[in-house]
């Protein structure tokens, strides 16, 4: 039987690079839905992301501040690990699309496997976001395209400074 928790917690994960508008989504709602929510960014040596893990930390921490349940930190290893390290038993995650669902199927089996008292909560993207991804604000941010609709005023800054180096 699992353990009754005294309090709500639940872990968003990812590597947020950057963090856009459908991310916030889904931290907005689930700051609703728990007690803490912790938004765990991801550190993958075999990726090389375009801002460093402080940076997407720090670019995390100015467009979550207005949330009072939700923190922010740097993780490696495994996902459930860390879920653990924090005192949660919940993993956050966001649907955009079909593909998504795919891979998210197969990596809470995986989760499940490695911790059974893991339990997943799905949130399906909203409309306007189910096509937003780092990696397509990215390319808009490499050719100086339009970033207002996809990203707050400080990502939109930071994504421009990175492309002017």
């Amino acid at each position: 039987m699992a353990k009754s928790l005294t309090s709500r917690v639940a872990v968003y994960t990812g590597m947020f690079d950057p963090v856009h508008l459908g991310h916030l989504d889904i931290i907005r709602r689930g700051s609703r839905l728990f007690d803490r929510l912790v938004v765990g960014v991801g550190i993958n040596p075999e990726k090389a992301p375009l801002f460093t893990a402080e940076e997407r930390v720090d670019l995390l921490r100015q467009v979550v501040k207005r949330f009072d349940n939700v923190e922010v930190e740097a993780f490696d290893g495994l996902a459930v690990r860390f879920v653990r390290d924090v005192g949660a038993n919940v993993m956050l995650r966001g649907l955009r699309t079909l593909t998504d669902m795919e891979y998210e199927f197969t990596m809470t089996l995986t989760n499940l496997s490695l911790d059974n008292e893991l339990e997943t909560i799905f949130l399906m993207a909203k409309e306007e976001y189910s096509h937003v991804s780092s990696t397509l604000l990215r390319q808009i941010a490499s050719f100086k395209g339009d970033l207002s609709k996809f990203v707050t005023s400080e990502v939109k800054d930071a994504l421009e400074r990175k492309f002017q180096e």
